[in-house]
């Protein structure tokens, strides 16, 4: 992996993890952990949609949507676990 590509990565997964925080109307989790839970809401996001079948795209939006909708999926499964 190059300078680039770590750059995007973490470019994804700040932008994705922040709007899924803000789309799931709770706080940020600052720089760090909006990183981690993008980029780990890409890994889910990825999975969902081979699962279902669906694409969102290639390029950097399609990665965004995707990755932000997994980070969605992410904070509701924690939001569940937190709760019970």
């Amino acid at each position: 992996m190059n300078t680039n590509s770590l750059l995007i990565l973490l470019l994804i997964g700040a932008v994705s993890g922040w709007l899924a925080g803000k789309i799931m109307r709770g706080g940020g989790f600052g720089l760090l952990g909006d990183i981690v839970v993008g980029i780990v809401g890409s890994v889910v996001g990825g999975y969902l949609f081979g699962l279902l079948g669906v694409s969102a795209g290639g390029g950097l939006i399609g990665s965004i949507v995707t990755a932000t909708v997994g980070a969605m999926a992410l904070l509701f499964l924690i939001r569940l676990i937190k709760r019970a």
